[in-house]
């Protein structure tokens, strides 16, 4: 596998999974930047939350196919491989009110549950190939997703 083949590109968005610190969290602060700028772009909350559940699910397999190709080369979930985060830091995001101090708690919700891995998260890493790769960061993105909506629902933010 070569270093800048596609699935590579996929694998990595981009330059993000080359950080030499952190490239999970470097994954995770581009899901929440792009998903700060798909709603500036779209200007709505409700299309910005449906067009990012229809890319969640895209983004999912696609981001399986690629933790596949790049396996053999680069072994067993890898850390410059992150799309997972990419795609759990969205999912975390989704349907919550789009505000800089949602996205700030998200994002920290969000790396709280990929890092510690609690309430089976663990366990999906067990899945074999991308499938592995992938779902425990859907897992951790539906728990802290769970989380911050009873913030939001329980008024801690000023929305």
């Amino acid at each position: 596998m070569e270093k800048f083949s596609f699935p590579a590109a996929v694998a990595t968005c981009g330059p993000a999974g080359y950080s030499p610190v952190a490239p999970g969290t470097m994954g995770a602060i581009i899901g929440v930047l792009d998903y700060l700028i798909l709603f500036w772009l779209v200007g709505s909350a409700f299309y910005t939350h449906l067009i990012a559940s229809i890319l969640i699910l895209a983004l999912f397999f696609l981001g399986v196919w690629a933790s596949n190709q790049v396996e053999a080369a680069w072994g067993h979930d890898p850390s410059k491989v992150v799309i997972d985060e990419f795609v759990g830091q969205w999912i975390a995001l989704l349907w919550v009110p789009i505000s800089w101090q949602t996205a700030l708690a998200g994002f920290i919700l969000f790396r709280f549950f990929d890092i510690l891995k609690p309430l089976f998260i663990k366990k999906m890493e067990a899945l074999p190939h991308g499938w592995g790769v992938m779902s425990d960061d859907v897992l951790a993105g539906i728990y802290a997703n769970i989380v911050l909506q009873g913030l939001v629902y329980y008024g801690v933010f000023e929305i």
